[in-house]
């Protein structure tokens, strides 16, 4: 589903809006398209500098103008935060878990070799496979050369890197790793199974199936191997743990954060426990995290965890490849529950959410279970009929109140 907005004029002010448009691009237009133009033909002296043939170079920049819908999202600004329950609630939901556990068991041996082979615990590679691209189903279609160039060509500060990327990307092609049509991903540049951007590729990108190409694309096995080796350079330790779930007393105001680590035994002197009370062993330094406070589920968080931050550098994004790993290894939900009387909706909870908002006559286009600005208004105006505060966000309460269970 893709939210859209429709403003409405009369026709005498559509009228002049068009004439003023006329008047507009006859001034600025011509330039614009120059200056895109001539910055594009930059780019390809600099791939052909780069030592990237003539014939890939002239198929991937064939580009005349800005890729629009790469220039509305790099522009958009992030209003809507997330509740972390909203955000582990709809990444790790029992869908989730049970696609992960029948991935493993497909891909059984390939990842217990990558497991071997790089000493990174099988149930977090699967995870970030599942939270990047739910398993390979959701791995963007931003066509690259021409979101990249529009970055550098249109974009701020960060032109030098939008431009390495675009090097590395066709370079990618040039060696013989992928073809041209499969460099497809996220308007930012990441992009295969598990999301690596061009120069990561280039760096850590590993030929797991021994086809002589790395295609993190179409290959399960390269991806998985290649996201292996990237946790393992990011400083994985092998047999240690990446998170445990614990509880803290009532009222506590000790240390937290990643990096405050101290020894388990220091921990257990605090008061923590594990979340089901028993007491807390091992050896090993950890830090706390609270992420809604000491009334939620706390979390010690070890060395291994740092490198699954490395992979997004977010802390919730951490937390759910390391619940999502101790799901699919066989451990419970949160023992926990979070300090709210509204949790978030799974997947088929927020698909369902705007099958009933469609029932009730609002036009959010077709309901898919991602919730974007158009879906939220409808939310708000829900919200507003009933009383309610006006949040726009698809949590529980307003989710019942429109019929869902």
């Amino acid at each position: 589903m893709r939210d859209r907005f429709e403003g409405r004029r009369s026709p005498a002010g559509a009228v002049m809006a068009l004439a003023g448009a006329m008047a507009v691009m006859a001034v600025t237009a011509s330039p614009a398209s120059a200056n895109f133009s001539a910055c594009v033909t930059n780019l390809r002296d600099a791939a052909a500098k780069a030592g990237i043939s003539r014939a890939v170079v002239s198929r991937a920049l064939d580009i005349s103008a800005p890729d629009e819908k790469v220039l509305r999202l790099s522009k958009v600004q992030p209003e809507f935060k997330t509740p972390i329950w909203d955000y582990l609630g709809f990444l790790v939901d029992d869908q989730r878990v049970a696609d992960g556990q029948a991935m493993m068991r497909r891909y059984d041996s390939v990842l217990r070799a990558a497991e071997r082979q790089f000493g990174v615990d099988r149930h977090v590679i699967a995870a970030v496979w599942g939270v990047e691209t739910d398993f390979g189903r959701e791995a963007g279609d931003s066509f690259l050369p021409h979101a990249l160039a529009t970055l550098v060509c249109e974009g701020g500060r960060r032109r030098d890197f939008w431009r390495g990327e675009l090097i590395a990307a066709l370079k990618l092609v040039d060696r013989g790793d992928l073809e041209l049509n499969k460099l497809y991903g996220s308007w930012a540049g990441a992009f295969g199974q598990t999301q690596f951007i061009p120069s990561t590729y280039q760096r850590l990108a590993v030929d797991f199936d021994g086809d002589g190409r790395r295609d993190l694309v179409s290959s399960v096995p390269d991806a998985l191997g290649s996201t292996a080796n990237y946790l393992k350079r990011a400083g994985w330790r092998t047999g240690e743990p990446w998170m445990i779930e614990v509880k803290v007393p009532a009222g506590y105001s000790g240390p937290t954060g990643r990096r405050n680590r101290a020894a388990i035994a220091d921990w257990s002197r605090r008061g923590v426990t594990r979340a089901d009370g028993r007491p807390l062993t091992g050896g090993g330094e950890a830090g706390l995290l609270l992420p809604a406070g000491g009334r939620g589920p706390g979390f010690l968080v070890f060395r291994n965890f740092d490198a699954i931050y490395s992979y997004n550098q977010a802390e919730s994004y951490a937390l759910a490849i390391s619940h999502l790993a101790d799901r699919l290894a066989g451990y419970p939900p949160l023992r926990t529950p979070w300090p709210t009387d509204d949790p978030g909706l799974t997947r088929a909870q927020r698909l369902h959410l705007q099958k009933l908002l469609l029932a009730k006559g609002y036009a959010i286009g077709d309901a898919d279970g991602k919730i974007g600005p158009v879906t939220r208004d409808a939310i708000m105006d829900v919200e507003r009929q009933l009383g309610m505060q006006q949040t726009g966000r698809a949590g529980t309460k307003v989710y019942r109140a429109l019929g869902g269970r």
